[in-house]
């Protein structure tokens, strides 16, 4: 197939890019450099693709309207996969315009091209993030989240919504996918692991949140990249027992699905830095900070839906997982 990926110098998306090229499908690149954390990071992990016959890198940003109808038009993708967003949480609380100009303007332009374009599937990023409120666990696609506690979960509802609405107009199969914590090699610099491998090799302390009695239902990148592919492979189609006396959160009578994507394991943050500083050979001097605004205590996915519908769970344990990402940045930063 050819598909658009947005945010292919990524996280996320430069994993899924090199996925799929490995597979044998042609994958058109949309990613803009925002130099929101280390640009020669985003640059190293493009480099892994960049050279591929059938990858094509776009140097856009999602927000511009016109070179992005350019882009759909140009390449017509047979389906796209949207993982550019302006990430965090807590810097969803200083700059909020940033979240507003890609989350929301850069996503209805990713609508209008599948919708102008004949896209047979469109998948998106959403986030655990959106449960907000909630305190049922574990956290189901099927529960109401209405409630998010910043503008970065607002704006992934949001996406939600559009998503939904689009679907239910033009009969776009939509499929959004809740992340839950997604960790490990070529990671971001701004998460959890990143900040505190970085601060143990350099002998500082990390600033544990919520006294370190998170639970985090961490997530491994591999673990993510093969859900997304699966997901995308099977296109959404309407609930036929959808109900708008009971209205289902997490389906509809348009192609509209969810999914969380998670490794069903919460692990409290202090066991995550435990195993940490056993990869390093290291302890971490600590310190204790409260619970940060936008913050939820806890994260939990509920993966029956991925299960049934395309016969996938996460597996991947946190040992295993840290000690792959400890392995790649000591190589990546020769420390």
């Amino acid at each position: 197939m050819k598909v658009l990926v947005t945010g292919t110098a990524g996280f996320i998306g430069n994993a899924l890019a090199l996925r799929l090229l490995e597979r044998g499908d042609e994958v058109v690149g949309i990613d803009n450099l925002d130099p929101y954390y280390d640009v020669e990071l985003k640059k190293a992990r493009l480099a892994r693709v960049a050279d591929h016959p059938g990858f094509t890198d776009l140097r856009i940003d999602i927000a511009d309207r016109d070179a992005m109808a350019a882009a759909f038009a140009e390449h017509r993708p047979q389906r796209v996969v949207n993982l550019a967003a302006q990430a965090g949480v807590r810097y969803s609380l200083i700059n909020p315009h940033a979240y507003v100009d890609t989350n929301l303007l850069g996503f209805v332009n990713i609508l209008e091209g599948c919708r102008h374009n004949d896209v047979e599937h469109l998948v998106f990023a959403s986030s655990s993030s959106v449960y907000g409120a909630n305190t049922t666990q574990p956290f189901s696609v099927h529960h109401n989240v209405d409630h998010p506690l910043s503008l970065y979960a607002a704006s992934k509802k949001a996406n939600e919504l559009m998503a939904h609405t689009y679907a239910n107009l033009y009969d776009l199969p939509v499929t959004g996918l809740r992340f839950f914590t997604v960790y490990g090699p070529w990671g971001r610099p701004d998460m959890a692991l990143f900040l505190f491998t970085k601060a143990i090799l350099e002998g500082k302390p990390i600033d544990v949140f919520n006294y370190g009695h998170h639970r985090r239902d961490f997530t491994y990148i591999d673990d993510i990249v093969e859900g997304v592919i699966r997901t995308l492979d099977r296109v959404a189609t309407p609930n036929p027992d959808w109900s708008s006396a009971a209205p289902d959160p997490g389906t509809s009578r348009a192609p509209y699905r969810l999914y969380n994507i998670g490794n069903q394991q919460p692990v409290e943050l202090m066991r995550y830095i435990e195993v940490l500083e056993e990869c390093l050979g290291r302890k971490a001097e600590k310190n204790l900070l409260p619970l940060q605004p936008g913050d939820v205590p806890d994260t939990y996915a509920d993966v029956e839906d991925l299960v049934r519908d395309v016969d996938y769970l996460p597996r991947t344990t946190v040992d295993d997982g840290i000690a792959r990402f400890v392995a790649w940045y000591r190589e990546f930063y020769e420390v």
